[in-house]
């Protein structure tokens, strides 16, 4: 395969959306399979805040760098060592950091974070959801711990984002927790609420509209944008109680959580197939379990833009959207 090339969308440096460059169609060499890995024909993918910051970060390259996580697909070649996959078989991934995106007729992906993809959904339903859907899997029962015999609150910001969507669904599906979501505009709360939410708090007066939802305070805190709200959440939370933040943010002061004994965990859903960890495959049994739960329609999609034009153009479009700040729930590139 190594003299095989196949289409693209790339960047060479780091530009604002706005310039054609930013995202550009490219040509580029069709990935060489290691022993565990599946060759993919991307079907549909769809673009997070992981993808814009990292378009935003990128160093000049004189190859074109190939982003994108999310992804939905059909197998076309498996690797040597390949066992759990084969050849037309649908799946969808959130893809690994350290290798070429999803934004790319192929792409090469280790099987053990692969999965077969929810049958009911088509390519773009299905792909606005592995990389929120990991994030917020990992962030309820990885670093909360919790199980279906779970009670106490749960406040989600950002909760009309990817993750926050998924978030709400997966919470009220395989917990007791209620759940308690932000957010900032009336259309923003409409989503929330239709996905499950029990009460809708407004992150521009956080303490005083969560106190009037959970007057004993909340157990458990989901946080994308933790920057200013630190002494919110120390306020908000009962003794002992849990954040989970995905951001970075330099120079965070966390001492106003110490008193209550409030954990903080980090969510990366990315260090699994980075560091190649003992349990790497946990990410494909987890999206298995995922899409059992969406053919049972106990999980939706959380798809509410689909751009039917992956090129560089439709990509710097979903790009755009993301970088707003005002989507709710997920843009969609497809092909």
């Amino acid at each position: 395969m190594a003299d095989r090339t196949m289409e693209a969308v790339g960047a060479y440096r780091a530009l604002p959306v706005e310039d054609p460059e930013s995202l550009q169609d490219v040509v580029v060499p069709v990935p060489q399979l290691r022993p565990r890995d599946v060759l993919v024909r991307v079907e549909a993918v769809s673009v997070n805040p992981a993808d814009v910051e990292m378009r935003a970060e990128l160093r000049d390259s004189a190859e074109p760098r190939v982003l994108g996580y999310d992804a939905s697909g059909v197998v076309e070649a498996v690797g040597a060592d390949v066992s759990t996959l084969a050849v037309g078989d649908e799946v969808w991934y959130a893809g690994d950091i350290t290798r070429a995106g999803s934004n790319a007729e192929l792409q090469a992906v280790d099987e053990r974070i692969v999965a077969p993809k929810p049958a009911s959904l088509s390519h773009a339903d299905a792909a606005a959801l592995p990389l929120t859907t990991i994030t917020a899997w990992e962030s309820l029962f990885d670093h909360f711990r919790l199980t279906a015999q779970s009670r106490g609150t749960l406040l989600v910001m950002g909760a009309a984002g990817g993750v926050g969507s998924i978030m709400i669904q997966l919470a009220k599906e395989l917990t007791g927790l209620r759940v308690l979501a932000s957010a900032g505009r009336p259309e923003s709360a409409a989503w929330v609420r239709e996905l499950g939410a029990d009460g809708v708090v407004d992150h521009h007066d956080l303490v005083a509209t969560t106190r009037r939802e959970a007057a004993d305070g909340v157990d458990y805190i989901f946080s994308p944008h933790s920057r200013g709200n630190i002494d919110a959440y120390a306020t908000l939370l009962r003794p002992f109680g849990h954040i989970t933040a995905i951001d970075e943010v330099k120079g965070l002061d966390l001492l106003p959580l110490k008193s209550k004994s409030i954990a903080w965990h980090w969510e990366l859903m990315f260090t699994r197939p980075m560091l190649e960890t003992p349990d790497m495959d946990a990410q494909k049994k987890l999206l298995t379990a995922v899409a059992s739960l969406v053919e049972d329609k106990r999980l939706r999609t959380t798809a509410t833009t689909v751009i039917d034009d992956f090129s560089g153009a439709g990509l710097r479009e979903a790009h755009r959207q993301v970088e707003s700040g005002h989507t709710v729930g997920k843009v969609v590139v497809t092909r």
